[in-house]
């Protein structure tokens, strides 16, 4: 199976894009199932009803969460409830929603099982259970079940939390792919049988800080104050898209495209095999 994986979209020039262009590289790639993280789908800042039906309508298939999961009040239930949008599983217990599903991929007319688990690392981050021991017993049980395809969102401040999580589940899961910071990193590799990625990057306004507009960022590292952020009307966006080649649960092979919004052609990095 090939699946492709969608770093924080970040407002409506994010959803524009993928709008603009998913369906034509899920054609052109092949690619069989697309994840993307949507917690700043919506003004920056959380996911409504209305931005999750635009990105589903668009060609993704499931929509992963963090620290920004429960932004969007009103519309949690229906979204968290609804089982195509996850938000970090080791949240307390308690805690509305779901970080983990089991999914049905449909390659050459044969459906595989494949597990999606989103997490969110603790330094930095809001309350959440310990994500190594967290993650330990979820894949240990998916491995018991018989489910071997496992993609692990985990959503994180910290490079080396990251690297942890690889370090623990190489050989364990299919791929695991960083997202939170907004900023893509130059490491993607399949390490041991799993494709890995410190950080996807934003979909979305690629000029300006971290997808929202400069002016707030500026004032609040200059003066100490800040005021809200807010996602620019017009921009030049980018959509990142990390795709792994999983046979039996291993990544057999993995690359990365970028789009930019005001160039036809795109940028393809292939992973180190290591």
């Amino acid at each position: 199976m090939r699946i492709g994986f969608i770093g924080d979209i970040v407002g409506r020039p994010g959803r524009k894009i993928i709008k603009e262009n998913l369906q034509r590289l899920k054609k052109e790639f092949e690619i069989d199932f697309v994840i993307a993280n949507g917690e700043n789908a919506s003004h920056g800042f959380g996911l409504t009803i209305d931005s999750a039906k635009e990105l589903f309508s668009s060609g993704i298939d499931l929509i992963t969460g963090g620290n920004h999961s429960f932004d969007k009040k009103k519309d949690l239930k229906v979204l968290l409830e609804g089982g195509d949008v996850l938000r970090p599983d080791n949240y307390p217990d308690g805690v509305l929603g779901s970080g983990i599903k089991i999914c049905e991929v449909i390659k050459d007319e044969k459906v595989e099982k494949m597990a999606v688990i989103n997490l969110m690392g603790q330094f930095s981050m809001p309350l959440v259970e310990n994500p190594f021991n967290w993650a330990t017993k979820l894949v240990e049980k998916l491995h018991n079940d018989g489910v071997k395809n496992i993609f692990i969102d985990f959503h994180g401040e910290a490079t080396s939390e990251k690297r942890v999580m690889l370090m623990m589940f190489k050989d364990k899961v299919s791929a695991i792919c960083g997202t939170h910071t907004h900023v893509g990193t130059d490491d993607l590799q399949i390490f041991e049988n799993t494709a890995y990625l410190s950080d996807i990057g934003l979909t979305g306004c690629y000029d300006n800080v971290i997808g929202m507009d400069a002016k707030s960022p500026i004032e609040r590292a200059t003066t100490g104050i800040g005021s809200h952020f807010e996602v620019p009307n017009t921009c030049l966006a980018i959509l990142q898209m990390m795709v792994v080649d999983i046979i039996d649960g291993k990544a057999q092979n993995s690359f990365k495209i970028k789009k930019l919004s005001n160039k036809n052609d795109l940028i393809i990095s292939e992973a180190i095999v290591l």
